[in-house]
């Protein structure tokens, strides 16, 4: 990938991060508990993403976690906490720095975006009840998740040049299809555990829309 793209990257996730940190609702965060969990799962994730596997150079994959966290804090504290992510792992030689606008855009950026999107799509089309919010928001919703972020990288792999189409499409994505299952496992049984036992961690749940009357 030419240098072209990585200042183009650095320059979209520069806009994009700068729209989350203004409409990011920094208010719920002010509550000692909020930040606690929202500084957690930024800690939590980094180690998650530092456990990797790979292949071939480049051509590594990792669990997300992006879905829980969009659910539990919304798109834009999620954005920022997952490139916070993205800057641990840089840190500590996971990625390359230059690269790091790149990794944002598709870790962070893109999984948070895809969540938030099937979030919305589940919500309009499927009832407001507590077992579609576990089983389709947090399991599908997740798999679904890693699996387009999976594409993403694929597709961007082979328009860099990096390896050829062929080859990742049938040696590459195909991993992340296997990991949709463990992602899906992992958020479902940590949004069921959130929304059960601690509620209010969860910005996008509500006990009077999904459990009243029902």
């Amino acid at each position: 990938m030419g240098e072209g793209w990585y200042w183009a990257a650095w320059i979209a996730w520069g806009l994009f991060f700068a729209r989350s940190l203004w409409c990011a609702p920094w208010r719920r965060l002010k509550d000692s508990e909020q930040l606690n969990v929202w500084l957690g799962m930024v800690v939590l994730l980094t180690v998650v993403w530092s456990l990797k596997a790979g292949i071939k150079p480049g051509l590594t994959f990792h669990l997300l976690g992006a879905t829980v966290f969009t659910l539990s804090f919304g798109p834009h504290l999620a954005f920022v906490g997952l490139s916070l992510v993205t800057l641990g792992i840089t840190l500590n030689g996971a990625a390359g720095p230059f690269a790091y606008a790149a990794n944002a855009l598709l870790l962070a950026g893109l999984s948070v975006g895809l969540s938030q999107f099937f979030f919305r799509i589940f919500a309009g089309v499927l009832p407001r009840h507590f077992f579609v919010f576990i089983f389709v928001n947090g399991f599908l919703g997740a798999a679904l998740t890693i699996v387009g972020v999976g594409f993403a990288a694929t597709v961007l792999l082979a328009t860099a040049g990096a390896y050829e189409w062929d080859y990742l499409i049938s040696e590459y994505f195909p991993y992340f299809v296997l990991l949709a299952f463990s992602e899906a496992w992992l958020s479902g049984m940590l949004m069921t555990l959130f929304v059960v036992y601690r509620p209010e961690w969860v910005g996008s749940f509500d006990d009077s829309t999904y459990l009243a009357g029902k």
